[in-house]
Order: structure tokens, then C-alpha cells, then sequence
């Protein structure tokens, strides 16, 4: 067991994997010897140098470009894109590339890449720099998702997604960076596309990712004082989707929630209560609801900020009246 934070995570699982195969490396802007916007490759170059830790241009179009082509010829490459929210600039390297190469040379190629990016609120970084945009990814067939809410999924989801014969989108909270926990590096690696079960209970199912899942668990908690008891599942992946855990679950409470800190209208809490409604409509007492974020440019202001996404105390407001 090992106490590290969020961060520190990140940067062991690419560190061991490093030392583990000579073919993965890391390429993006400040990788080097900044050591990562957010300090997760900050270290790294003094064990690997520079021809592992590449600090390349800010070209987010070049970044991807270069690590589609770098797996295709037999590499690993980790590319690092600062915010999600410049992933519209690597759409055609991402989603037209990356995305289709095996289905274009018929299965004889791969795109064997990890994408890290990061998402979210909670910086006041304005409408640039704050955005979830999931599901653009979610929406690409041929993209892998993952995206881990605890320190634990952060090695352990980073260390399984460089094992991908497939390109992965790897999308860090940018909140929860100095979360920190005990880890412990050697435990069995959940399978791939396998989601937690965090709580449970039988009243209602709280289905979530990412920074969101603790807010449920908090929202949770408030809850089972008043005698609701939420189970709360954390998807760890949004592409796979591991809906066998979800089913059973919501056909016993007969209730379910989906909690997402992206944009309501067609998000990802759209396509997930859509599928839960199709799949367990016999077993419901009541509609799916969404908890999601406002339809709104995230604001600089932290008030407006904090406002326009799902709290826990909106997840456990939205929780009574589904269960009154």
C-alpha cells in the first residue's frame, strides 16, 4: 500500500509502464521538464530524458497526429492534450484516424495510443478551459473511454488502458488531482470496462462518473440519514459501458438516477437514462431522472460555476422527490 494523491498516481502508472516497455512514451506540450500542466509527468525526464518525455509545440492537431503515427509503426504513445476542451482541434487525427484505422486496413493495423486530457470545474477557468466534453468521445465509435474517479482507478485505469490494442481517451478531473489515498499498486486490475459498485442500497441506483461519483456518495450519505438508501455506481469507462452491473441493480430499486457533470441536452446521462429506460422499463416505479449540467458556457465566476453543475445537495434534493 502506498499513500498517493491523484496526481502522483497518474505519474507512477507511467513511470512503471515506462520501465515495463521500452515503447511507451509520452509527448505533449510541457511534458518535459515542467513536468505536465498539472504535475503528473513532473520527475519523469530525469529517469527517461527527453527522447521519452518529448515537449512538442503547442499544436494539439500535431501532438495527436504524431502519436497516431508513432502506434501505427509499433509504439505505445502517451499524448498529453492540456484541456479536452482543444479536442475539436484533433478531431480529424482523433476520430477520422486514430478512430478507423482498424476498421480501414481490415483489421491489420492498430492504434495502440492513450490520449490524457482533463475536464471539468472547480478552477474558475471560464468557458475555455472548464468544459466536460465526454461525450464527443463517447460519440466517436472506435475511441476506448475511461475515466477514473478514485485514486486507485487513476493507476490502476491508466496501467489497463496501456494495454489497449485500441486508441483510449483518457480524461482526468482536474479536481481531483490532490485527492489522495492508500493504493495498493499490486492489487488485481479490474477488468477493462468493469464498473464499481461504491454503495449500495435499495431504494434508488445512482449511476455516475468522475468527480461526480462523490458528490453521489456525499448526496448518499445525507440521504440515508432520512431513511433513502442510494446505491452509487461508478462507470469507471464510458466506452466500454458496463451496463451488466447497472441492470440488476435498477431492477431491484426500481428507481435510477444518472448524474453527470457534462451538458444535459444529448450528454452522456442522456444516452445512459435512455438505455436504462429501453432495457429495465418493466422493473421502473418512476421515470429515469437526469441530474447533468446546465446548457451554459461555464462561467469564470466561482459562484456561476458552481452553480451551472450538478452539487451534492442538488443529487440529494432530486433523490427525495424521485422516492417521496
Amino acid at each position: 500500500m502506498e499513500s498517493l494523491t491523484y496526481r502522483e498516481a497518474l505519474g507512477r502508472a507511467l513511470a512503471d509502464a515506462m520501465r515495463e516497455d521500452e515503447s511507451v512514451f509520452v509527448l505533449g506540450e510541457e511534458v518535459g521538464r515542467y513536468g505536465g500542466a498539472y504535475g503528473v509527468t513532473k520527475g519523469l525526464i530525469e529517469e527517461f530524458g527527453p527522447e521519452r518525455l518529448l515537449d512538442t509545440p503547442i499544436s494539439e492537431a500535431g501532438i495527436v497526429g504524431a502519436a497516431v503515427g508513432a502506434a501505427m509503426a509499433g509504439m505505445r504513445p502517451v499524448a498529453e492534450l492540456m484541456y479536452i476542451d482543444f479536442i475539436g482541434m484533433t478531431m480529424d487525427q482523433l476520430g477520422n484516424q486514430a478512430a478507423k484505422i482498424r476498421y480501414m486496413f481490415g483489421g491489420q493495423i492498430g492504434v495502440p495510443m492513450v490520449l490524457r486530457t482533463q475536464g471539468g470545474t472547480g478552477r474558475s477557468a471560464g468557458a475555455q478551459h472548464s468544459q466536460s466534453l465526454e461525450a464527443y468521445v463517447m460519440h466517436t465509435p472506435g475511441l476506448r473511454l475511461a475515466i477514473p474517479a478514485t485514486v486507485a482507478d487513476a493507476y490502476h485505469l491508466l496501467r489497463a488502458a496501456l494495454t489497449q490494442p485500441d486508441p483510449v481517451v483518457f480524461i482526468e478531473h482536474k479536481a481531483l488531482y490532490a485527492m489522495k489515498a492508500e493504493v495498493d499498486l499490486a492489487a488485481p486490475v479490474p477488468d477493462w470496462g468493469q464498473a464499481a459498485l461504491r454503495r449500495e442500497g435499495g431504494d434508488l441506483v445512482i449511476v455516475s462518473y468522475s468527480r461526480q461519483v462523490h458528490y453521489a456518495l456525499e448526496a448518499a450519505e445525507a440521504l440515508a440519514g432520512e431513511g433513502i438508501e442510494a446505491a452509487v455506481v461508478d462507470l469507471r469507462t464510458l466506452n466500454p459501458l458496463d451496463f451488466e452491473t447497472i441492470r440488476p441493480l435498477v431492477e431491484a430499486a426500481g428507481r435510477a438516477m444518472v448524474v453527470s457533470e457534462g451538458p444535459m441536452t444529448a450528454g452522456v446521462a442522456a444516452e445512459l437514462a435512455a438505455r436504462i429506460s429501453e432495457e429495465c422499463f418493466d422493473y421502473l416505479e418512476d421515470p429515469v431522472v437526469r441530474v447533468a449540467g446546465e446548457d451554459i458556457p461555464i462561467s469564470v465566476s466561482t459562484a456561476l460555476e458552481t452553480a451551472s453543475v450538478p452539487t451534492p445537495e442538488l443529487i440529494a434534493a432530486t433523490a427525495r422527490r424521485l422516492c417521496r
